[in-house]
């Protein structure tokens, strides 16, 4: 059985970090006698390498879970870690040496009163590209034998799961913006857990692009409404073999915007960016459809 200290992806993100932990345990304080002092003594090498090994999984954890709830202050790491504020800044000062994480000044949109913005600390691409390549493989092999053993229906359940706590999160920040402008703030939403985001009017195509048999308001819900474009996809190496991560996804995209969307191009499928046609409100409005469309993706229905 596997231990918090050797889970896939963990021992290799922290695999760098045996030798400075190994220097930094050795290191003694000389007394005044120029010796070093009992309590600095060296210690034994197995209780050397039991230390080492605690320090990397715990600093392993840290970066996981900066990398799950993207950019976070250090009191809410440590909380959720259970960490002291020293042992937190510790290994958030160690991992900002490796260039795993880095630190961001916290957006703010109203008064925060006197004092410094929030220092936020967020995965870099090099932490990223770290826990991708392990958890791409674990990631696979999990809905692999989930679908052998409960059914394709069983994976787009999962997936639903999974992007419930992407909405609830999301769901927060968009809940006092205007509608039309959560389309963008969705966007920047997404740039801060590494999406690589961005929203635009979407472009009007020529009639030749409507295909044959298409009627004209097909036609005119393409050419209204917004794209929001997503740069990065942290899933994408596995949504190739299950689409239904994408899938679940818009269907979250589609209640948090209150309007229906439409995936037009994926990362996944081998397109270079993940693009989603939302449907403008006036059009929305014209056809009947508003967040209702939302509820119909919980059932399985096209958005």
């Amino acid at each position: 059985m596997r231990t918090a200290d050797t889970e896939p992806g963990r021992v290799s993100l922290a695999a760098a970090q045996d030798a400075a932990v190994g220097r930094s345990v050795r290191a003694g304080s000389p007394g005044s006698s120029g010796l070093m002092s009992p309590a600095a003594a060296p210690r034994p090498t197995s209780e050397l390498s039991a230390q080492a090994r605690a320090e990397r999984g715990t600093r392993a954890r840290v970066a996981r879970l900066i990398l799950e709830l993207g950019p976070s202050t250090a009191s809410v790491i440590g909380g959720r870690l259970g960490l002291t504020p020293a042992a937190i800044r510790r290994h958030l000062d160690n991992l900002l040496a490796e260039g795993l994480i880095e630190t961001r000044s916290a957006r703010t949109y109203a008064s925060r009163g006197r004092g410094r913005p929030a220092r936020l600390f967020a995965i870099t691409d090099a932490g990223r590209s770290a826990f991708e390549h392990t958890y791409d493989d674990l990631a696979s092999s999990a809905l692999r034998f989930l679908a052998a053993e409960a059914g394709p229906a069983a994976v787009g359940k999962f997936a639903r799961h999974q992007v419930s706590e992407l909405e609830r999160r999301y769901g927060a920040v968009l809940a006092g913006v205007a509608p039309g402008d959560r389309v963008r703030a969705l966007a920047d939403a997404l740039s801060a857990d590494g999406y690589a985001a961005s929203a635009s009017a979407a472009p009007a195509p020529p009639p030749a692009d409507v295909a044959a048999g298409e009627t004209a308001m097909a036609g005119e819900a393409l050419a209204g409404g917004e794209q929001l474009c997503q740069h990065h996809c942290p899933v994408a190496h596995v949504a190739e073999e299950f689409p239904q991560l994408c899938e679940a996804e818009t269907e979250a995209f589609s209640r948090l915007l209150g309007r229906p969307v439409q995936r037009l191009a994926t990362i996944a499928h081998g397109d270079g960016i993940c693009t989603t046609h939302v449907t403008g409100h006036s059009l929305a409005d014209r056809q009947g459809i508003s967040a209702q469309a939302g509820a119909e993706c919980r059932g399985g229905q096209p958005c």
